[in-house]
C-alpha cells in the first residue's frame, strides 16, 4: 500500500511586514539606546527574512495608534494569554479554511464532501471545541469526519501528522486525509532582552498550510510518502523549548541550537536511507525547514549540499520566515511549484526541527501519473 501527498494550499494574513520595521517596533518598544538599537538591527538583518506576515497590524504603527497592544510606551498592561488566545481563535479559522480551499482548488476531482479524517496541527493556539470541529462547520465537511488534533509540538508537527496520514491512508486505501498547519506565532511576542527572546521575536510569522494525502494520486503530479524517521538529542532538551506564561507562550531558542542539529543530521540521514534503494549522493530534491539561516548552512556543510540545493527554503525564509509547524510545507509547495515530468521519481529529501531537541526526516519521491 502507498499514500501520496496530492495538493498543498497555503495562506498568509494580510499584513505583510518589512524585517526592518519589525527591528525598528521591537528596539521602539524595549526602549533601547542607539547602541542597542545598531545591535539588534544587525541580528534581523543577518536572520535572511526580508518579510513576515502578521495578523496583528500594530507591528506596521507608531506606538499611539496600536489595536491589540495598549498603548502606552511600555506596553502596560500587556496583553494576558486569555486576550491572545482570543486573537488565535478568530484568526486561526480564517487562515486554515483559506488554505484548504486552495489545497482543494489544485485537486478538482475531491470536494469538502470527500474528505474521510481531518488533522489540525498548531502549537500557537488552543481551545475546545477547537479549530478542527469550527472548520467543520465552516467548510461543511461530513459531521462523520475522524477528526485529530496534534498540538504544541513546535516546528516538527508537520511530520507528525504526515505519519498518521501515510498510516491512515495505507490501512484505509480510500480514505482522503486532509492535514492544516496553522500557526499563529506573532502575538506571542513578548517584552523581554534576554538574548533568546530576541531571536525568537526576530523570525517568526503567521501562516497556514493545508495538504491532501490519499491512497491514490488525483493529481498530474504528487509526492509518494516513502519513509519517515525521528531522533532525539536530549544534550538540547533545554535549547529548544515553549512554556506557556502569564502573558503569552514564551520561547526558548538557544545559539547552540545549529550546533546540535550538525552533531545530528547525517546519522539522521543515514538511518531515513536504510534499507531503501536510495543513496544520500542520489538526491538532488530537499525540503528542509528553515529553522533559521545558520542552521540551513550548518545542514549543507554536514550533508555536502549547495546553497543551490537549499534555494527552497532560504526563498520561503526569505519571504515569511519562520511559520512553525506551516513552514516545511511552504518549502514542499515551493518545491513542487518548479517539478517537471523530468523529475519523474527522483527523490525529496526533508527535514524540520523542534523541542527536544526533536530531529524529523522524511523521504518522498516524485510520481507523474502519466510519466
Amino acid at each position: 500500500m502507498k499514500s501520496y501527498l496530492c495538493a498543498i494550499g497555503t495562506a498568509n494574513p494580510p499584513h505583510k511586514i518589512p524585517q526592518m520595521q519589525v527591528a525598528d517596533f521591537m528596539a521602539n518598544i524595549l526602549q533601547f539606546g542607539e547602541r542597542d538599537t545598531r545591535k539588534l538591527q544587525a541580528l534581523y538583518r543577518l536572520t535572511g527574512i526580508g518579510q513576515r506576515f502578521s495578523v496583528l497590524e500594530d507591528y506596521t504603527r507608531d506606538n499611539g495608534d496600536f489595536t491589540f497592544y495598549p498603548n502606552t510606551p511600555t506596553l502596560e498592561p500587556f496583553p494576558t494569554v486569555q486576550q491572545r488566545m482570543g486573537v488565535y481563535r478568530e484568526h486561526a479559522v480564517a487562515l486554515s479554511e483559506q488554505a484548504i480551499r486552495t489545497c482543494l482548488e489544485q485537486a478538482p476531482e475531491t470536494g469538502m464532501e470527500d474528505i474521510t479524517h481531518l488533522i489540525t496541527v498548531s502549537c500557537t493556539g488552543m481551545y475546545a471545541p477547537g479549530l478542527d470541529i469550527e472548520l467543520v462547520e465552516r467548510l461543511g465537511l461530513p459531521t462523520t469526519v475522524q477528526r485529530t488534533s496534534v498540538n504544541f509540538m513546535g516546528c516538527y508537527a508537520a511530520f507528525n501528522a504526515l505519519k498518521l496520514a501515510d498510516s491512515i491512508c495505507k490501512s484505509t486505501p480510500e480514505a482522503k486525509v486532509m492535514v492544516v498547519c496553522t500557526e499563529i506565532c506573532t502575538i506571542h511576542f513578548q517584552k523581554n532582552t534576554e538574548q533568546d527572546q530576541l531571536v525568537s521575536n526576530a523570525l517568526f510569522g503567521d501562516g497556514s498550510a493545508a495538504v491532501l494525502v490519499q491512497g491514490q494520486p488525483s493529481c498530474e503530479m504528487a509526492l509518494e510518502l516513502q519513509s519517515f524517521h525521528c531522533d532525539l538529542a536530549p544534550a538540547g532538551k533545554s535549547e529548544m523549548a515553549w512554556h506557556i506564561g502569564d502573558t503569552g507562550f514564551e520561547m526558548t531558542l538557544s545559539s547552540y541550537v545549529p550546533e546540535l542539529i550538525k552533531d545530528g543530521i547525517k546519522a539522521l540521514t543515514d538511518r531515513l536511507l536504510q534499507g531503501l534503494k536510495t543513496k544520500a549522493s542520489e538526491i538532488n530534491l530537499y525540503a528542509i525547514h528553515p529553522g533559521g539561516r545558520r542552521i540551513l548552512e550548518v545542514i549543507e556543510k554536514e550533508l555536502g549540499m549547495t546553497r543551490d540545493d537549499n534555494r527552497f527554503a532560504y526563498q520561503v525564509l526569505r519571504e515569511f520566515g519562520n511559520m512553525s509547524s506551516a513552514t516545511v510545507l511552504f518549502v514542499l509547495k515551493a518545491l513542487m511549484d518548479t517539478l517537471t515530468p523530468q523529475h519523474q521519481d527522483e527523490p525529496v529529501l526533508s527535514f524540520a526541527f523542534g523541542p527536544g531537541l526533536t530531529l524529523e526526516s522524511m523521504l518522498l519521491k516524485v510520481h507523474y501519473v502519466d510519466a
